[in-house]
């Protein structure tokens, strides 16, 4: 596996394996990234913000098997967001979040001071992960947050 920033050919991919992820946990639902309307153009929609990217893990045959992004959060100055960390289920149980999280969490060290993330208490092998690379849990959502459907909040000091 290799991990490299996201090019539009890989849009959608990357979609399919974000929507088939959240299906399988019954979370096709609003308030979820299974309703932004940049799914279909996550390419260009990091491209046009200022300090975002999107990286994808591909494997042997290029093809996309995960993808995660960082951008900025809101209007909060030093704040990020990482975001869409989705790992095919092919792909899933070798390690590839936590390299994907390394590389964005690396990038946004360049560009911010603390990294904010949501997702849900079902998702347990993501919250375990986010525990485990020094995120700490929220008792709320940031204010601007965008998905309401998330119960679980982190935010991480980055230096």
């Amino acid at each position: 596996m290799r991990i490299r920033e996201m090019e539009e050919r890989d849009n959608q991919a990357m979609e399919q394996i974000i929507k088939r992820s959240l299906e399988s946990f019954d979370l096709d639902i609003p308030g979820t990234a299974y309703f932004d309307p940049q799914l279909s153009s996550l390419a260009q929609f990091y491209k046009k913000q200022t300090h975002a990217k999107y990286w994808v893990a591909v494997n042997e045959q290029d093809e996309v098997v995960g993808g995660v992004g960082i951008a900025p959060f809101g209007q909060k100055k030093g704040i990020c967001e990482l975001q869409k960390l989705y790992i095919a289920s092919s792909a899933q149980g070798m390690g590839l979040s936590k390299e994907l999280m390394r590389v964005a969490l690396d990038y946004a060290k360049e560009h911010y001071t603390h990294c904010y993330l949501e997702t849900l208490k079902k998702l347990e092998s993501a919250n375990a992960l986010y525990s485990k690379l020094g995120f700490q849990q929220l008792e709320k959502a940031l204010a601007g947050s965008e998905h309401n459907a998330m119960e679980v909040w982190y935010i991480k000091e980055l230096s």
